[in-house]
């Protein structure tokens, strides 16, 4: 064998089909038979503000020199203690030492597996979830990601404890130990927020059990006005919850980084705030593994502390999402898809196409969302199937694409819909 059994385990992933999502290789004047991906959150609305702002950044030579960006730099984690400090309320005033920069939000989920659970430990996260969890925290350091046995229904009800509860006990009696629960608020995939009566439940849960509570929140300012349902829960940060008589602080962490809210996928910068000493320490010790380059550390500070520019990008981007996620859930409902509505953040729309999965004849036949995935691919669209692991024939649908861009991508999936006959 040349490859140690974990290497193999990582290399036989990218045999399962679909596990990583096609690329998107449409282009309407260059390539306009190519594929349409709805597949990768990314938010394509405002890049051409983006590129505007970060041409005119000069980059300091000191750039070039592990100083200048060893653990984000001296000025990074500062930055994003102002950020926080400024959108997230959090109940104290976050300072530099309180953050951890690591290369984008993905890196701290490895990180904070590693540093919180042995090998073969559980994570507890609700269904339907973003799948790639499993590769942050499973990858490298071993770490299980233990679904509660809940739909999109159900998420975000104070009454979801008790299905935390009984999943944790029974992963307890099956000796899987489990060491945190992990919430993505705004919610990935179903794009809407948790109330504070449930953080609080979840985080009580997470304090009877001596549990760490884990927040990611990197889409907590891609947050938008839906006409539709002005009562759509707001935003309300982990770290805006005052503990006392909750939960122990040392328990509560929270990830966030600019490749959602800042249409910034390819910098790759994230951090981890958190008030456990602990924890930073450890995370310090491990961050040479998941450094950011001395650019991307010029750039993000730039970024963030330009204070005036960030609320202008920051309400920019809101006002298009807004007007993307009505586009496209106008056009769904034209087609005759359903789909779960009172969305109000994050990039994606929860669509049933159940209504045209073919029947299953015999377990052994293939999986009724991968033959219609691959009756969309035939017709140059592509929806990844079952990677959100929510009820059988619903998917994920990416919006904050360009407009012209949806509209054929939803015409394709319309054709295909129309195709149809089992």
């Amino acid at each position: 064998m040349v490859l140690s059994p974990r290497g193999q385990a990582n290399a036989d992933q990218l045999s399962i089909p679909w596990r990583f999502a096609k690329s998107h290789t449409y282009d309407s004047v260059t390539n306009p038979t190519g594929l349409i991906s709805f597949a990768t959150a990314e938010n394509c609305l405002f890049q051409e503000e983006l590129h505007d702002f970060i041409s005119k950044i000069q980059i300091p030579s000191a750039a070039l020199r592990y100083a200048f960006s060893t653990a984000g730099g001296p000025r990074l984690p500062s930055a994003f203690a102002t950020h926080v400090n400024e959108y997230f309320a959090p109940y104290w005033e976050v300072g530099g030492t309180d953050v951890r920069v690591t290369a984008a939000a993905t890196s701290l989920h490895d990180v904070l597996a590693y540093s919180l659970c042995k090998e073969g430990e559980g994570i507890l996260t609700s269904r339907p979830y973003y799948g790639r969890f499993e590769l942050d925290f499973g990858n490298k350091a071993g770490v299980k990601l233990v679904s509660v046995d809940t739909d999109h229904e159900e998420c975000f009800g104070e009454g979801v404890v008790q299905a935390f509860e009984e999943a944790f006990k029974e992963n307890e009696t099956r000796g899987v130990k489990i060491r945190a629960v992990l919430i993505v608020n705004p919610h990935n995939p179903l794009g809407k927020c948790y109330p504070q009566a449930t953080l609080v439940a979840l985080m009580r849960f997470c304090h009877l059990h001596a549990l760490h509570f884990i927040a990611d929140e990197v889409y907590a300012l891609s947050v938008f006005p839906n006409p539709s349902y002005p009562s759509a829960t707001p935003f309300t940060s982990a770290l805006s919850i005052d503990p006392t008589g909750i939960i122990d602080p040392n328990l509560i962490h929270a990830t966030y980084g600019l490749s959602k809210d800042f249409g910034l996928a390819g910098l790759k910068v994230g951090c981890l705030i958190t008030r456990n000493e602990e924890l930073k320490r450890a995370v310090t010790a491990v961050q040479r593994f998941s450094g950011v380059s001395g650019l991307s550390v010029a750039v993000a500070t730039s970024m963030l502390e330009e204070r005036e520019w960030v609320r202008e990008i920051v309400g920019l981007s809101r006002s298009r999402l807004a007007q993307a996620y009505t586009l496209i859930t106008g056009r769904l409902k034209q087609i005759g898809i359903a789909f779960l509505e009172g969305g109000n953040a994050g990039f994606f729309v929860w669509v049933d196409l159940s209504p045209w999965l073919p029947p299953r004849d015999d377990e052994g036949s293939e999986d009724e969302r991968m033959v219609l995935a691959r009756k969309f691919v035939k017709n140059g669209v592509f929806l990844q199937p079952g990677e959100e692991h929510g009820r059988v024939g619903w998917f994920r649908v990416v919006f904050s694409l360009k407009r012209g861009v949806v509209e054929e991508g939803l015409r394709r999936i319309e054709e295909t819909l129309k195709e149809v006959s089992w």
